[in-house]
């Protein structure tokens, strides 16, 4: 084939490689684009709860269930916060919890629930003396990015000792 004809189908394939096709509708590039559109959800629109699903070996399994009790779509996902709390007044007790994993960005529609697994050590697999067991209450939950946080009763005890982590948890994952 001529040197002459090889040169532009080259530098015509070169050309058509670098345009791209805007992603059509329904495509995850669109549907991302519409999830980053819909508001965060705020701690007034997320209700918690804890449900317990399992125990064995020192350790004490369940969920927070965070439910959207708004009128409207929202996003949230990753991680919020969870730590016991005690004395009757909101007190902390002991290390906030730990961090398992990561997660991504979802839309909860009203109604729709989104779910962090939780592990809890039982105090007493520690020494009283390093642990300092005390009295819980239930947990301080703030759900991704928020600064106001809910309270769910969940009587436990707890170790006062911040070195002792007793909870760990996920990200928050889209239920169904």
């Amino acid at each position: 084939m001529n040197r002459f004809l090889l040169l532009p189908a080259a530098a015509l394939l070169v050309a058509a490689g670098s345009f791209s096709v805007p992603a059509a509708a329904g495509t995850p590039s669109a549907a991302a684009a519409v999830a980053s559109a819909v508001p965060r959800c705020h701690n007034a629109d997320l209700h918690a709860r804890y449900r317990a699903t399992d125990n064995g070996a020192g350790h004490r399994f369940g969920k927070i269930v965070l439910r959207n009790v708004s009128g409207q779509p929202c996003r949230t996902g990753g991680f919020g916060g969870l730590s016991y709390v005690g004395d009757g007044n909101g007190t902390q007790i002991g290390a906030p919890a730990d961090r398992q994993g990561s997660g991504g960005s979802f839309v909860l529609r009203p109604g729709q629930r989104a779910v962090s697994r939780v592990d809890e050590t039982v105090a007493e697999n520690y020494d009283a003396a390093t642990c300092r067991p005390h009295a819980v209450d239930g947990f301080r939950i703030y759900v991704p990015n928020a600064t106001r946080s809910q309270f769910v009763a969940h009587p436990t005890t707890g170790c006062l000792d911040p070195a002792v982590h007793l909870i760990s948890h996920t990200a928050y994952r889209k239920r169904g």
